[in-house]
């Protein structure tokens, strides 16, 4: 099986990796050219909670050569046009996508490359990109290995090439295959609105904003939103790692809102470390996928006329810091939901 990492960054180095340790025939790409000189010549260097130095392939979009078994899709939405068209011609009618990209591409991908060819998966571990060659793993090594992926078919039905995707991907972490992939998806979305969403606002990583009350408590009220916006066009959310998420489905007074607040601290805790990558882009002056994460909330919001004030706020102030190219300032950004709250 030929697979291919469609967007070597800070997870797709460390899955890379991993399938490449395993003797996985393994092509990492990458547009960052200095970033694939680097992992050629030095291999692939993992650091955070786990150490590891792993030799790689890696390689530009323009040098893919041949067709590829397997493509794990893990490029930012914005340039799925420009990557999809690209790939195009590097598959045949067998190869299979899986999909690990933030929010619910996976309609849009298959009208694309056609609804055979797409399967749907989300990432469940945390990793920060740190210089050409080196991603640092900021889940803890235990979660990474107990809940690394969940993966699913379109239509929830269980089949021969889940289960062989799986027995390659279980070379990283444990793998969930799920039969509800909306439910999964919108899991995993709500994880990014709410702790990514929060950390790029505040410019910090998931861990100051579990210690800071007012922060933990703006992320639970965009989790809030998420779970009302999702079931309101027909989400049954799924478990994300064990957990079921219903918990941030808050009631009217309120009255459920510390034990959200206390399952957020307790479920997030160990990707403490975590800086996401939107708020990586904003460092690096780029545009981030604000509209593909909090965004889908505020558009849905609109569409089924539920109010998500606290995922309009907050796709503002990152679209603010992306025109102005700044990195958020904590104390001020936060001022912002603390008179929401």
């Amino acid at each position: 099986m030929k697979i291919a990492i469609m967007g070597a960054g800070s997870l797709g180095t460390i899955i890379g990796a991993y399938l490449s340790k395993g003797k996985k025939h393994v092509e990492l790409i990458d547009v960052n050219k200095e970033h694939v000189e680097a992992l050629n010549l030095s291999g692939a260097t993992i650091t955070g909670t786990v150490e590891e130095n792993i030799p790689v392939r890696a390689i530009t979009p323009e040098e893919m050569d041949g067709n590829y078994d397997l493509v794990l899709l893990l490029t930012k939405q914005m340039f799925n046009q420009d990557v999809l068209s690209n790939l195009q011609s590097h598959l045949n009618d067998n190869s299979i996508v899986l999909s690990l990209q933030n929010g619910v591409p996976e309609d849009s991908l298959a009208s694309i490359i056609g609804k055979n060819r797409v399967i749907g998966g989300s990432v469940e571990f945390g990793a920060t990109w740190v210089k050409p060659g080196v991603s640092e793993l900021t889940t803890t090594e235990e979660a990474f290995k107990a809940n690394a992926f969940q993966i699913g078919e379109l239509d929830g039905t269980i089949t021969d090439r889940i289960h062989q995707i799986k027995e390659v991907l279980d070379l990283v972490g444990n793998i969930s295959i799920s039969d509800n992939l909306a439910g999964t998806k919108w899991a995993k979305l709500l994880v990014n609105v709410a702790m990514s969403g929060m950390s790029t606002a505040l410019g910090c990583t998931y861990g100051d904003v579990l210690d800071n009350e007012s922060a933990v408590t703006s992320a639970v009220m965009l989790a809030d939103e998420t779970i009302k916006v999702g079931q309101a066009t027909g989400v049954e959310f799924a478990e994300l790692a064990g957990f079921n998420l219903g918990i941030f489905n808050l009631a009217e007074d309120k009255s459920n809102l510390p034990q959200a607040i206390g399952f957020t601290k307790i479920a997030f805790g160990p990707q403490a470390l975590l800086k996401p990558s939107m708020l990586q882009d904003l460092e690096k002056q780029r545009k981030s996928e604000i509209d593909y994460i909090n965004g889908v909330i505020s558009s849905n919001g609109r569409e089924t006329t539920i109010n998500t004030p606290f995922n309009d706020l907050l796709v503002r102030l990152v679209k603010r810091a992306e025109e102005e190219k700044i990195v958020p300032n904590f104390e001020q950004n936060l001022s912002y939901f603390k008179e929401l709250l």
